[in-house]
């Protein structure tokens, strides 16, 4: 929880310094497009962050973001699916994905970065052939399905409300129930996790299909907020965005820590720093210059935090 706080600080000193380098950060439309981003690429992030912590990783989920948002307004308008069933069909086949990369991990003990990085190339191939490399989008007749994104809630966007609630789910599962702290467990010594009982292989299934499920979420919010998917470069990179705001809220990639307000917190500081590159009038080229020096700051910081720690223990342990 200490490591939490010290997001938190971060993101503080973050929100203060963009505020005053420019004041239209508070207007409201701002603050509300930035809830609607967050929520969206939160929601993913957490999905990551539950794979890093078992020492794992998932890079496919852009390529799963692109399959779902290209194949649900493709079910909608092109094969006139129910709105409800054409949801819950996408939201199956990335929930699917997930397991498939579980039982791979787990079954075959292949190593999650080779299984992810040929799904990554995969499903970008699959949704180039399924949608004919032809940009998407939904037309009209669909504006239930945009209060998705569109609507408010206490005057919260709903992608916001949706991550809030996907927290408290996943941060029920991770924080107060046993399979919460067999995962943390998994993750800081998988051996001896196994000799302690604990169906180590279950736990990595439930972990990478809990990420597909929250990728292909991501996926049907960021398509109905878009509405102009290009099958080519939908995605790209949003892999990258997940597993930063996870690393930057705290999540180890040796995996065995993590916590979901990290996660949530790390997802609102890459999303300022988007925001501040436009509101500064940065140049957009050096957008990935930035993210990347600020997740390595936080990286050196936290590791010189945990040395230093590690020192002042052994010193208190050594005989005056």
């Amino acid at each position: 929880m200490r490591k939490v706080l010290g997001v938190f600080f971060f993101f503080c000193v973050l929100v203060i310094v963009v505020s005053v380098a420019n004041p239209r950060f508070l207007g409201t439309d701002n603050l509300r497009n930035q809830g609607r981003w967050i929520g969206e690429f939160g929601i993913v992030s957490l999905g990551e962050g539950l794979v890093i912590i078992t020492g794992g990783i998932d890079l496919s989920v852009g390529s799963v973001i692109a399959l779902v948002a290209t194949a649900l307004p493709l079910l909608l308008t092109e094969y006139d699916f129910p709105v409800l069933f054409a949801v819950i069909c996408v939201l199956s086949i990335a929930t699917s994905l997930g397991l498939i990369h579980g039982l791979l991990i787990t079954k075959m003990r292949l190593q999650p970065f080779v299984v992810t990085l040929c799904g990554l190339f995969v499903y970008r191939g699959v949704t180039r052939v399924f949608a004919g490399d032809l940009t998407q989008g939904y037309g009209t007749g669909f504006e239930t399905l945009f209060l998705l994104v569109k609507g408010h809630l206490f005057g919260l966007p709903m992608p916001l409300v949706l991550l809030l609630c996907a927290t408290l789910v996943i941060g029920v599962f991770l924080h107060r129930t046993v399979h919460g702290r067999y995962l943390l467990a998994l993750g800081r010594n998988e051996q001896a996790a196994r000799y302690s009982g604990i169906r180590t292989d279950r736990m990595i299934i439930i972990a990478y299909t809990l990420c597909g499920t929250c990728a292909g979420v991501s996926g049907v919010l960021l398509s109905l907020d878009i509405n102009s998917m290009q099958p080519s470069n939908f995605g790209s990179f949003y892999e990258l965005y997940a597993i930063a705001a996870a690393v930057l809220g705290g999540c180890s990639l040796r995996g065995g820590e993590g916590h979901v307000l990290g996660i949530v917190l790390g997802t609102a500081i890459l999303r300022i720093l988007l925001n501040a590159i436009i509101l500064l009038r940065i140049p957009s080229s050096a957008e990935f210059a930035v993210i990347g020096g600020v997740l390595l700051l936080g990286v050196t910081t936290d590791e010189f935090v945990k040395r230093y720690a590690a020192r002042r223990r052994a010193a208190q342990r050594a005989p005056s």
